[in-house]
Formats: C-alpha cells, sequence, structure tokens
C-alpha cells in the first residue's frame, strides 16, 4: 500500500507523522527504549522482514531519531540507539499506549506497566500544561496561530477561519 506524504504539509502533527508516521516506526522505537539495540533482535521481537525493517532504521538514521553504533568490524554489525530526538520520542509513545489501555486494551489487560524510577509508582501517561502543572485534554485547551501560521496544505482551512 503506496503511503500518502505529509512532507508539504504545513503542520507539525502532519510533519512529525512524515518522520514517524510508518506503521512499523513505534514499535521500533519502543523496541529500542526498551533495550533492543541489535538488528536480528527487532526483527524477531517484531516479526518484520529484514527488507522492511532495514528500510525503517536508514530511514530513522537519517532524519535524526536513531544512530547506528558499529559493535564489531568483521564482518560490519551494528546496534542502534536513540538519538535526543529518538528520547523526546518516547514520552509521545508512551501517551499512546496510555490511550490503547483505555480504548484498545488487549484481551487480559494492558500488557505493560510504567514505572516511575522518582517515586516507584506505577502511573499512567498524562500531558500536562508546561506553565502551570494542570492535566490538558480536548476541553480545556485552545489552539492558536503561532508564529509559524500560515496557509498551506493541512492548515488552508483553519488559516481562513483564523483570519490569516
Amino acid at each position: 500500500m503506496q503511503r500518502t506524504s505529509f512532507a508539504e504539509m504545513h503542520c507539525s502533527i502532519g510533519q512529525s507523522l512524515e518522520l514517524v508516521g510508518e506503521w512499523w516506526t513505534p514499535l521500533i522505537v519502543r523496541d529500542i527504549y526498551l533495550g533492543l539495540h541489535r538488528f536480528d533482535d527487532i526483527a524477531e521481537n517484531l516479526g518484520i522482514s529484514r527488507n522492511l525493517l532495514t528500510r525503517r532504521f536508514e530511514g530513522l538514521v537519517a532524519d535524526g531519531i536513531v544512530e547506528r553504533r558499529a559493535y564489531r568490524e568483521r564482518p560490519p554489525r551494528y546496534e542502534y540507539h536513540l538519538t535526543a530526538a529518538g528520547l523526546e520520542l518516547v514520552p509521545v509513545l508512551m501517551a499512546l499506549m496510555a490511550w490503547g489501555d483505555k480504548w484498545a486494551t488487549p484481551p487480559g489487560g494492558p500488557p505493560v506497566q510504567l514505572v516511575h524510577q522518582g517515586c516507584g509508582k506505577a502511573f499512567t501517561p498524562q500531558v500536562c500544561c508546561s506553565e502551570c502543572g494542570e492535566r490538558v485534554h480536548a476541553a480545556n485547551v485552545r489552539a492558536l496561530p503561532g508564529p509559524g501560521a500560515a496557509a498551506g496544505p493541512g492548515t488552508r482551512v483553519l488559516a481562513r477561519r483564523s483570519g490569516l
């Protein structure tokens, strides 16, 4: 199935999906975060074809989300590690996991429990205001045009409605 490109979207969500929106990408990032760094381990864990995993890694490395580190010269072998951008993606995946735990729970319940190292308690990820710390949700947030707001693919109607 051919994927639609969001490269021309004038939207941070569209641009993010251009980088990490392939179906396997969040699972690859998850596996690296959980400590699987070698190609064969990730391929086996996900049941993904080697060709497809190779293509996904090429994109993730090119986009600065994952880095390759050589661990053997002959034959050349690499481990994959998250970059700063990849590590900042992890809380987004945790929030997606929390949504899945609530709305798409696998049989038997959530398969993973997150524990905060600071307090030692199991927790459910939540999105909070960076200014006051209050939990944010659809009903208590208003979206306004930002400094990069412009009419374009993915924002044309919204820009017109906001007077841009």
